[in-house]
């Protein structure tokens, strides 16, 4: 099992060492972001633990988008925290019923399905102790894939760190996608967006896609070149 990182004063990683849980610390609580596989669920709560918050200090669990790997472990802490389960819109069926949205080349990965509380639209925003989440509605990857944005201030500095949801095609069926047929066009949308975006800290769900644990380790979370090039990688093999 991997230990949980402080990545700033106030996100800590918590996820495995592939993909990515992100603990938020606020004054009235803590929100989690993504809960991986079920079969995590336990690790997960291992890691927040040893960052000093109790499970019901979770009031708010965000989802990026509704595969199993990440996915997977959200009935499960919904069981263990009793937080509010916030679901980007386009997504909560999949999540609600555990069958995950669109055809891909790998078929269909089922994961224990999850009430949704919240279901998320572009800019809708989650606030708990003075920290204020907003969603940026993504899609493409799956049709209800969100982004989250935040503001932190470290060392004095206000730095906007986007929480990315996942914008590889990754065995998505990009041509005759029966039960995603806008998928297209929504992926060209979201690179669109991101590119318009700007963003100091780029805080992705598969750590490995910005060498997430080496930047941590060499002081180089902040770089303003992350997001451009992750978009302009993902347009490329897109197209």
């Amino acid at each position: 099992a991997m230990s949980p990182i402080t990545l700033f004063d106030r996100i800590d990683y918590v996820g495995t060492e592939g993909l990515a849980a992100y603990l938020i610390h606020t004054r009235d609580g803590a929100i989690l972001i993504d809960a991986p596989m079920s079969q995590n669920v336990t690790r997960i709560e291992y890691a927040v633990r040893a960052r000093g918050v109790k499970m019901r200090e979770i009031k708010y669990l965000l989802l990026s988008h509704a595969h199993f790997d990440h996915a997977g472990g959200l009935a499960g802490i919904k069981t263990l925290t009793g937080a509010k389960l916030v679901v980007g819109a386009r997504d909560a069926r999949a999540v609600s019923t555990g069958i995950p949205p669109g055809e891909t080349s790998y078929g269909v990965i089922k994961f224990p399905a999850a009430k949704v509380d919240v279901a998320a639209r572009d800019g809708s925003k989650v606030t708990l102790g003075g920290v204020t989440l907003t969603a940026v509605s993504t899609p493409g990857h799956t049709p209800g894939c969100t982004s989250w944005t935040m503001r932190i201030v470290e060392k004095g500095k206000p730095l906007d760190v986007l929480f990315a949801c996942s914008i590889t095609v990754a065995g998505n069926k990009l041509v005759g996608n029966k039960r995603y047929p806008g998928i297209v066009s929504d992926f060209r949308q979201t690179f669109a967006k991101l590119e318009g975006m700007q963003a100091d800290v780029v805080l992705p769900f598969h750590p490995e896609s910005v060498d997430l644990f080496g930047r941590a380790k060499r002081g180089e979370l902040v770089d303003r070149r992350v997001l451009p090039k992750m978009v302009a990688d993902a347009r490329v093999a897109f197209e």
